[in-house]
């Protein structure tokens, strides 16, 4: 890092964020107690260090902003999704960690989650092995589906997850 930023909301410099991904694991992770074998098959299988590990009890606005494509489009479900992610993560812990490795580092993560219904999640994927939800059961009981991990898109999520997750003081947890 070369400098703190001049202005508020300017993203810290001197960070490849293609290198980079942060890794949420969920409430049902955790209840689960997945996740050290989830951390260790990420390291594993993508080659990548894994640190930076954390746990966060969520705040209303942290989930908000996490799960901003979902609000906007909101209108698509049968259900309240605002509602359903405060009852799913708000005041709840979540576990953290930082993936760092080579170029393209988000999409090796990311393609190690498997699909977003773990119904449909290929084995050999995080929610393809270790999932038991369906989105047909959670559509069903009107609640998002538990698919136990997330983690960044690409290096602009990462950098948005970043300072949602870790904040700006944290900072020091980027060199590597």
């Amino acid at each position: 890092m070369s400098r703190r930023p001049a202005a508020v909301g300017e993203v810290l410099t001197s960070v490849d964020w293609d290198r980079w991904s942060v890794i949420l694991l969920k409430p049902d992770c955790l209840r689960r107690a997945l996740v050290d074998a989830i951390l260790a098959r990420i390291a594993a299988t993508v080659s990548v260090s894994v640190r930076g590990r954390m746990d966060v009890t969520v705040a209303d606005w942290q989930i908000h902003v996490h799960y901003w494509d979902l609000l906007v489009g909101a209108d698509w479900f049968d259900y309240s999704v605002p509602a359903c992610l405060r009852d799913m993560y708000v005041g709840r812990r979540v576990a953290l960690a930082l993936a760092h490795g080579p170029a393209g580092t988000p999409r090796l993560v990311r393609d190690m989650l498997g699909h977003f219904d773990p119904a449909r999640a290929a084995k050999g994927t995080l929610r393809g092995d270790f999932g038991t939800d369906s989105l047909a059961a959670a559509q069903t009981e009107g609640r998002l589906v538990e698919n136990l991990v997330h983690s960044s898109d690409d290096a602009a999520a990462t950098c948005r997850d970043f300072g949602t997750w870790y904040g700006a003081k944290r900072h020091h947890l980027l060199n590597p």
